[in-house]
């Protein structure tokens, strides 16, 4: 495969990711699109990593996935105390957060 096959994927995997992140209200399906588009950039950064010849951009998708797997554990964590506070995850239920 070409580069510009990898970085057209990226691309996809991208756009898909930023719809939902855009579109979706509930919590669960925000971190799914996060993972998405986190996912995406390491498809694009190995891929051109691989055909520079250059390590550099794989190292960063190893950073990228460490950093993600700790988002998800903490995101998870604060969800579920949210759930069993509130009864539900949606967005809009978080707009009126008291302090």
């Amino acid at each position: 495969m070409s580069l510009n096959a990898y970085l057209i994927l990226s691309t996809l995997l991208f756009c898909i990711g930023l719809f939902g992140v855009i579109r979706r209200k509930n919590l669960l399906m925000l971190f799914f699109s996060t993972e998405i588009m986190l996912n995406a950039v390491n498809v694009g950064l190995a891929a051109i990593s691989k055909f520079h010849g250059d390590l550099t951009g794989q190292m960063f998708a190893f950073f990228i996935v460490a950093i993600a797997a700790s988002e998800v554990a903490i995101g998870l964590g604060l969800l579920i105390l949210w759930y069993k506070k509130t009864g539900t995850i949606d967005l809009d239920s978080m707009q009126r957060l008291k302090g």
